[in-house]
């Protein structure tokens, strides 16, 4: 039924932009998708992490001071032979000399992190970066109202979402991941209702202070990862998967440095349902932060580091009431990023090389990837996602089994 509706909204979505604008244009893409696991077999048996082929169709139009956007998928997934029609975006906008507003399903993002997210609260679909898909695949969207408020004193930048939206992660049957109570298969969702109370709002404020691109951040929702609920910590029979409050208060600055561009972004995550750490089964709050910086180092060839650190609070508490079962969490987790970019062949093609490195839990993932433009409208990619650690129950250590090798192809109309 989800699916005979979207159809539904993206046919009337076409035929009113049609009918209404003044200005309007159609383009998109066709798409062949595919992953291979090199390290062994999923946990179904099978070996594609991913093998889809995929049609995008992206229409937009406009009659000032109105703007109409659509952008809808159609997919066949060959691993579970399904069709899926993705509704990814649609919304209509109605700008002002101050003000503007944004209605619909729409992709917000916010900070300043290169694949590492402190303000940027948005859902995110964490299955397709690890499976090898367009980068454009992490960001989910979100159906929400975002208005812009541009006195002199600064901008404004307020978004309201009504309907909660989880991350994504990967699917169980594809990727070997860690799960400290595997043994229980009896498990239910609870996301949070869509009632006036549980109605996500998040602000953003910005404006240069002192040569400072400067933004300050205020959100009030949920975590988007799941927390486990078992109903016995002795002998669990039942699980139950929630999504707790949370506060998040956050700030970054940018500006030119060093022949560059240096960042510096922190937030404050405010565990809502658990201010005194005391719940075990509830994440701690957390003070994050990170450093970031990029410059061209040579024509056409660019280098972006960051360096990532997350502080739990109340750590005696949790390591008072934590479940011996779960692996222990440090004190002090640190993550760090290495970008590198190089054009090549009149910039057709683009050789890139994207890594974490985490030294306290001692894990990684590297993801080469080489691209080339066959034309201004067909391109195609080649890269891979490798995965390990020394432990198998750290972020990346635990996906050590899922090195893919993937292949992208895309021809734009």
């Amino acid at each position: 039924m989800k699916r005979i509706l979207h159809a539904f909204f993206i046919l009337a979505s076409c035929l009113t932009i049609n009918a209404y604008a003044a200005d309007y244009s159609v383009n998109g893409f066709v798409q062949g998708n595919y992953s291979f696991g090199t390290e062994t077999s999923n946990p179904d048996g099978g070996d594609f992490k991913w093998a889809e082929e995929r049609a995008q169709l992206k229409v937009e139009g406009a009659q000032e001071p109105v703007r109409l956007f659509l952008k809808a998928d159609i997919a066949f997934d060959h691993i579970d032979n399904d069709a899926e029609v993705e509704l990814r975006e649609a919304y209509i906008d109605l700008t002002r000399e101050r003000w503007d507003l944004r209605a619909g399903r729409q992709i917000i993002t916010w900070g300043l992190g290169d694949l590492v997210f402190i303000n940027d609260v948005f859902p995110k679909d964490y299955e397709a970066f690890f499976s090898g898909r367009p980068l454009e695949y992490l960001k989910k969207g979100v159906d929400a109202v975002k208005a812009g408020f541009y006195p002199d004193i600064a901008s404004f930048e307020l978004v309201v979402i009504p309907f909660f939206e989880p991350n994504n992660f990967p699917d169980s049957n594809r990727f070997w991941m860690f799960d400290p109570l595997s043994s229980v298969t009896n498990r239910t969702e609870q996301e949070p209702g869509s009632t006036l109370g549980n109605t996500e709002v998040a602000l953003r404020v910005y404006r240069d202070i002192a040569g400072f691109d400067t933004s300050i951040f205020l959100y009030k929702g949920f975590h988007r990862e799941p927390s486990m609920l078992p109903d016995s910590l002795a002998a669990p029979s039942r699980i139950e998967l929630i999504y707790p409050e949370l506060a998040v208060y956050g700030m970054s600055l940018q500006r030119s440095a060093l022949d560059g561009v240096a960042g510096f972004e922190a937030g404050y995550y405010d565990s809502l349902d658990d201010r005194n750490g005391s719940d075990p089964l509830i994440p701690n709050s957390q003070t994050r932060f990170l450093l970031s910086y990029q410059r061209q180092l040579i024509e056409d060839l660019s280098v972006t580091l960051q360096y990532y650190g997350e502080y739990m609070h109340d750590y005696s508490e949790y390591e008072r009431t934590r479940i011996v079962s779960f692996p222990k969490k440090p004190r002090y987790r640190d993550l760090t990023t290495l970008r590198l970019t190089y054009l090549l062949l009149h910039q057709n093609l683009r050789l890139q090389w994207f890594s974490f490195w985490s030294p306290t839990d001692r894990d990684y993932l590297f993801n080469p990837e080489a691209k080339y433009n066959f034309s201004d409208n067909l391109w195609a990619a080649l890269g891979a996602n490798i995965f390990g650690g020394q432990e198998d129950t750290t972020q990346f250590g635990s996906l050590d089994r899922n090195d893919n090798l993937y292949m992208q192809a895309r021809y734009e109309f």
